[in-house]
């Protein structure tokens, strides 16, 4: 073929053929054909005809790492959660600044879905990332750091000169009836929640950042957890726990400026003033008897949480956001919303509110019981444990039902720092 009249079909095709009628008319055997035809000119045409065919960058799924707000606290919840509580062996204060500087340099790489650290080809040498998320997006990937109490003191010491910082909401939570808790499970000078629509792209955040930390702090516990996912729910309804009801209706609206403040955000005069624009994290791992809860009968279920399993509409109601109405009764004279319902014993006098963002867990098999391992790994965010978390937990281990199906084993808190501006790092007003 002449380079005139390869001109002239490359013209031809961009002007008369759609993909559509490509595939009519000529099927998978006229494509062939039609490229061996064409030569090197044709297949340029049919890659501007099929433009679907050329990848693009996906810059959809980042969420921006540096803000006044860490995210991963009002960001839309993704689908997996690897959580990790980390013990500080650091010796000194300079190389704790260290920690915290590298750790924000990999997770703003992260969070953009680059790779951390410069590649190098030395192959003698390990590779600074571990890659196992090579050719993946970022998958909305967010990474949230906190600080515990014993990040401040242990044992009596002052151990980084942070004493003085520490603020008196960051304590250990008081033992609550019929707590279990493990110590495997329990407490961490650091936390780092790594959220993403990838399991293999929150675990490759944890590990790296762990890798990053040899030296300065050792992993104390982690933990994986998924809801259902996007894909799997188009309509973007509330997800269910693993009882099979609606978790997360009542949350405070992140949309809401004024909410997030009176909620969530710590705010100037609450505390120290490095804690501004922070929040305070509380995790619960609880462990539910599902098995238990499979031969309970549908209408003790939904008296148990107070809502229909279907719609989550509360008893007595029709849309699952109805308001609740807990005078209502029925013809029996009987609430329609029990008094042991989670939901009226959780809502208390209306106050008190706090940010969920939990998970559900699977770890296999139970060794003690032989039952399954799997439950809910609570996570809550408020600007006040003492006045929001701590009156709602004491109100639901005393009266709450649902607490025959459920057991505490593992509990932490930790402060959630402040965002960070570019050339900052996570932590700085801490330090400073």
């Amino acid at each position: 073929m002449t380079e005139r009249n390869q001109q002239e079909m490359t013209s031809l095709l961009k002007k008369q053929v759609s993909r559509r009628d490509v595939l009519k008319a000529a099927g998978i055997g006229g494509v062939g054909m039609l490229l061996g035809a064409t030569g090197v000119g044709g297949a340029i045409a049919l890659a501007d005809v099929f433009p679907s065919s050329q990848k693009k960058e996906n810059t959809n799924d980042i969420v921006p790492f540096y803000g006044k707000y860490q995210a991963g606290i009002t960001t839309e919840v993704q689908n997996h959660i690897y959580f990790a509580a980390f013990d500080v062996t650091a010796t000194n204060r300079n190389e704790l600044i260290q920690l915290f500087k590298d750790w924000t340099d990999a997770a703003a790489a992260m969070s953009e879905g680059k790779s951390i650290g410069d590649a190098t080809d030395n192959k003698f040498l390990p590779p600074v990332d571990t890659g196992e998320v090579a050719g993946l997006t970022a998958s909305n990937l967010t990474l949230t750091f906190g600080v515990g109490p014993t990040l401040f003191t242990k044992n009596g010491q002052d151990r980084f000169g942070l004493q003085k910082k520490q603020p008196a909401e960051l304590k250990d939570l008081p033992k609550f009836p019929l707590d279990s808790l493990e110590e495997q499970w329990t407490g961490g000078d650091i936390c780092i929640q790594a959220c993403a629509d990838d399991l293999q792209v929150a675990f490759h955040a944890i590990r790296n950042l762990a890798r990053i930390g040899r030296g300065k702090a050792v992993l104390r516990w982690g933990q994986a957890g998924f809801q259902r996912t996007k894909q799997a729910s188009p309509k973007n309804e509330t997800p269910r726990n693993l009882f099979g009801f609606k978790d997360g209706t009542v949350n405070p609206d992140v949309k809401d400026p004024a909410e997030m403040n009176k909620y969530v955000w710590v705010q100037p005069g609450d505390g120290p003033d490095w804690l501004v624009n922070g929040s305070y994290l509380v995790v619960r791992r609880i462990q539910m008897f599902i098995e238990v809860w499979d031969r309970t009968a549908l209408k003790d279920q939904e008296d148990t949480f107070g809502r229909y399993r279907d719609s989550g509409a509360p008893l007595g109601q029709k849309n699952e956001f109805d308001k609740p109405d807990f005078e209502k009764k029925n013809d029996n004279g009987e609430y329609y919303i029990p008094k042991t319902a989670h939901i009226r014993v959780a809502h208390g006098d209306g106050s008190q509110k706090i940010l969920r963002r939990s998970f559900s867990y699977a770890e296999g098999m139970d060794a003690k019981t032989g039952t399954f391992d799997a439950g809910l790994l609570f996570i809550s965010f408020q600007r006040s444990i003492s006045k929001q978390f701590v009156p709602i937990q004491e109100r639901l281990s005393q009266m709450d039902k649902l607490n025959e199906y459920i057991v505490h084993r593992g509990s932490a808190v930790f402060a959630c720092l402040p965002g960070v501006k570019k050339g900052g790092y996570i932590g700085e007003t801490l330090f400073s």
